[in-house]
């Protein structure tokens, strides 16, 4: 994921933008060793923290003691202000209020929660993600992926019931793009990359909507700003 505050093709943000992007880091998911990820992450959150927004993950189920320790310490050590949740890896089963401890540290702390939807189903179906969202009005979720191509319309019922629930589009199509807008406001709608290697296709995916230069401008860096920079 990435968003961007500057000039982009025709899209050009308010004068306030100061020519800033912030941009989350995440651990790729079957990293070896999440703690040592976690702190080369945070080594460059440290260095660029009005560029990078650094993401927690562990990769197998952890034992809440554990989760809530190492998320203190991304917070305090590295400066991370989100939490990723990975069902393909992670044996989480969001729909249950058993694994609400996750939430409820990120909500401590302050963090974001960005959800991978789409592969791995039934645990990364969209909808499962209204629940925590409803139990949890406070905390920001974002949608990864937009549930991908298949899932992508249980998406964005989603987000229209649950207003803490924001989109990242990486991996749909262009024309499926316009039908979530046709649904979920800009400012609640954000870029991804998914791998870095993506990102040109992705931010060429964007640009070239049939779509006003402001709601490019969210899409591309404005509302991915907001969530995590806050």
């Amino acid at each position: 994921m990435s968003a961007r505050r500057g000039t982009a093709g025709k899209c050009r943000p308010p004068a306030t933008c100061c020519g800033t992007w912030i941009a989350p880091a995440i651990p790729f998911p079957v990293v070896e060793d999440h703690r040592a990820a976690h702190d080369e992450i945070g080594r460059a959150v440290l260095a660029h923290p009005d560029r990078l927004a650094g993401a927690a993950y562990l990769p197998a189920f952890p034992a809440e003691a554990g989760l809530r320790e190492e998320i203190r310490r991304c917070v305090e050590q590295n400066g991370f202000r989100a939490l990723k949740l990975q069902p393909q890896y992670q044996p989480v089963n969001v729909f249950f209020s058993r694994g609400d401890f996750i939430f409820e540290a990120a909500l401590e702390h302050g963090l974001t929660v960005v959800c991978h939807t789409g592969s791995g189903i039934p645990l990364s179906l969209p909808s499962l993600f209204m629940m925590p969202a409803r139990r949890f009005p406070g905390l920001k979720l974002v949608l990864a992926h937009c549930g991908g191509t298949l899932l992508a319309l249980e998406a964005v019922v989603a987000a229209s019931f649950c207003p803490n629930i924001y989109l990242e589009l990486s991996s749909i199509l262009p024309h499926q793009v316009l039908t979530v807008l046709a649904h979920v406001e800009p400012s609640r709608l954000m870029i991804g990359s998914d791998l870095p290697e993506n990102l040109d296709a992705e931010i060429g995916k964007i640009l070239g909507l049939s779509a006003p230069a402001e709601t490019r401008a969210a899409i591309l860096w404005d509302t991915a700003w907001g969530v995590f920079n806050s």
